[in-house]
């Protein structure tokens, strides 16, 4: 009987299948997002220095995101995401969706980043 794989080994796979080929720099950092069950996490990173330059998640405190697994926590987590990249004055960002199909939740965050201004 052929086993078959579970879809999060395929997603690292995919990943670092992407990664060999993307790099976080201090001028264009790395926008990594993290996808779990219930909740959604998104990182600015600087790979050449190893620093997490801006973070969001829906695990923060905040009265805004009831439930941290749908479109429009992800929409929340982008423009904050976004807001605190340019605070730290990055305007144009590297988007790694880390081995996700760019659809549901890591679209809208994608879409609100961009809507907030970052550009990738």
């Amino acid at each position: 009987m052929i086993k078959k794989k579970s879809r999060n080994s395929m997603r690292k796979k995919r990943h670092i299948r992407a990664r060999k080929s993307m790099v976080g720099t201090p001028l264009r950092p790395r926008l990594s997002v993290y996808r779990s069950n219930n909740n959604l996490y998104a990182q600015v990173i600087d790979d050449i220095n190893a620093v997490t330059l801006a973070s969001a998640s829906t695990v923060e405190k905040d009265d805004t995101i009831d439930n941290g697994g749908n479109k429009e926590a992800a929409t929340v987590v982008g423009e904050k995401i976004a807001k605190r990249a340019l605070e730290n004055n990055i305007k144009s960002v590297v988007f790694d969706r880390s081995g996700y199909k760019y659809h549901g939740r890591v679209k809208a965050l994608a879409d609100a980043a961009r809507d907030a201004g970052l550009k990738f």
